[in-house]
């Protein structure tokens, strides 16, 4: 692939928890703005990956315990190389191009990169794909901590004396009233100019790209899990430039307003694309949600597609 590409992924999160800190609460920094990392991000993007049979190294599986009286726990790292590409053991077969091409072929490692420290084995793969942090761009957002009663008392409080605990437990869901996250992102299919030197890989190419579009703007929607439903792909923008065009942030741009009826995403970098770059940018596209949302500014050169259908509008 023969071009960068700027964007920006928009995720809402509606009586939903979509990036929780230890506590159970909403990540936030130091002055109290909630935020979702950039792996809160990648795992939807992984798992969907995963269920449609693809190679994916960096998730979590589990195994049974061989040496602790077969309890159920998760792979190490070793262990999931070794299953997903069917190598008896690393430890014993560690050659070093072998090992990139196996990683090289596993996609999450294609586009995101890779620490590699195992079995004599000391590899480190910058990816192609480099997220920022997701901040939250509504105002409004505000925690709601609720009280859940198990079906199950908690045999644990049971008393010699007192006898069996009498009630069941309580547990607690939390998730944010609101909120709608903005990550920005860029691709740089030069990362892996030393890599195709070395004849381990083709580099990242057109094809990876339209795999990771095509993933990135519904795999936050297909993730629902307990926590996460309620979590939706809402926004995405791709700017693919010449390669030697270097954008900023684009997320820092962008601006959100609740509306009455539909939401306000306002677009303020257009002025990026104006004459002065007009010749260094190929492609312009722009996906959001028509039905609950309205776009304040209007990119001259840009297609825009209705995120649900991805039909253009």
């Amino acid at each position: 692939m023969n071009k960068r590409v700027y964007g920006v992924l928009g995720i809402s999160s509606i009586m939903a928890n979509w990036n929780a800190d230890f506590t159970g609460f909403p990540k936030t920094i130091s002055d109290g703005t909630v935020f979702g990392s950039d792996k809160a991000l990648k795992y939807p993007m992984k798992k969907m990956w995963d269920n449609e049979g693809k190679k994916v190294l960096y998730i979590k599986s589990m195994k049974f315990s061989e040496k602790d009286d077969g309890k159920l726990i998760p792979c190490t790292l070793k262990d999931r190389y070794e299953a997903l590409f069917a190598v008896d053991d690393l430890s014993k077969k560690a050659d070093a191009r072998e090992v990139l091409k196996n990683l090289m072929s596993a996609v999450d490692v294609k586009n995101f990169g890779a620490t590699f420290a195992e079995s004599g084995s000391n590899i480190s793969i910058t990816g192609a794909v480099q997220f920022g942090q997701g901040f939250n761009k509504y105002e409004g957002t505000t925690a709601e901590e609720q009280q859940i009663l198990s079906p199950f008392r908690d045999g644990t409080k049971d008393d010699k004396e007192k006898g069996e605990a009498k009630n069941s437990t309580l547990g607690t869901k939390i998730t944010s009233n609101e909120a709608h996250y903005f990550y920005p992102f860029v691709i740089n299919p030069l990362a892996y100019k030393e890599l195709e030197k070395l004849g381990v890989t083709e580099g990242y190419t057109e094809e990876d790209y339209q795999n990771f579009k095509r993933t990135a703007l519904v795999s936050a929607t297909a993730f629902a899990t307990n926590a996460k439903e309620g979590c939706e792909n809402e926004f995405a923008m791709f700017v693919e430039t010449e390669e030697d065009l270097y954008l900023p942030n684009l997320s820092e741009y962008i601006t959100f307003e609740k509306g009455e009826e539909k939401n306000l995403i306002t677009i303020g970098c257009e002025g990026f694309f104006l004459d002065e770059l007009q010749d260094k940018i190929r492609n312009i596209e722009i996906y959001y949600n028509p039905y609950t949302t309205k776009l304040n500014s209007y990119v001259k050169q840009a297609k825009y597609f209705n995120i649900i259908t991805q039909k253009e509008v």
